[in-house]
């Protein structure tokens, strides 16, 4: 379940303004934007403000988080929010965990690393492939403020060969048996209502909301 922790002292502002996503991957960043719309921020990239991504040296994804944070705040001079997110297989020890994106060792790499995840669960029947996306994130309004934190998980089955053409990373081979798709299958409204970083970024949303005002109607809310 998705819980957060926030500063006691909180700063109110209705005017937009500037919020540093610390993300290169353009499906994060999509889907940033689609969670966080209407809130007063113009959500921008590490890349769009042509600023270097750090190394991600963390041992946890919240520590991961932060640490890409406090990058983008203390580079951009503005606030930011960063995510840590990864799938965790069971029966690999938690594999491959704050490792997902560069698990076949090539950063981004989607084909190699579901090659490698099908290799190491070759074999194996359906019910030892067990799997749960996690995601943590960190919004910051500078550098050096008292971090607000949301985590969330998302519970599913590795397939053997993938499904669908939405989404990314492992997305494809990530299964819920309950709906009967895997993540890949799903549109990006209904991923984005029960993913783990939709669960993350909904918690998040809300303390944003009681910090920063209401959001702004949106378009199918007018």
């Amino acid at each position: 379940m998705p819980h957060s922790s926030a500063p006691a002292q909180l700063k109110e502002s209705s005017a937009s303004r500037d919020l540093i996503v610390a993300t290169a991957n353009l499906g994060k960043l999509r889907e940033f934007r689609a969670l966080l719309a209407g809130l007063p921020f113009n959500l921008i990239s590490l890349a769009e403000r042509g600023l270097p991504s750090p190394d991600e040296t963390g041992s946890s994804f919240v520590a991961n988080a932060l640490l890409k944070a406090r990058h983008a705040a203390r580079l951009s001079g503005s606030a930011a929010v960063a995510d840590d997110s990864g799938i965790e297989v069971p029966v690999l020890g938690g594999e491959p965990g704050i490792l997902s994106a560069r698990y076949a060792g090539m950063d981004g790499d989607d084909a190699a690393n579901n090659a490698k995840l099908m290799r190491a669960l070759d074999g194996l029947p359906p019910d030892r492939r067990g799997a749960r996306y996690r995601c943590a994130l960190v919004f910051l309004d500078a550098e050096d403020a008292v971090p607000l934190v949301t985590e969330a998980s998302w519970e599913g089955v590795i397939l053997e060969t993938p499904r669908g053409s939405g989404g990314f990373g492992y997305d494809p081979y990530f299964y819920l048996p309950e709906l009967q798709k895997t993540a890949a299958e799903l549109s990006p409204e209904l991923k984005n209502r029960l993913s783990h970083r939709g669960q993350a970024m909904q918690a998040l949303r809300g303390a944003l909301r009681r910090r920063f005002g209401e959001p702004r109607a949106s378009e199918g809310e007018r």
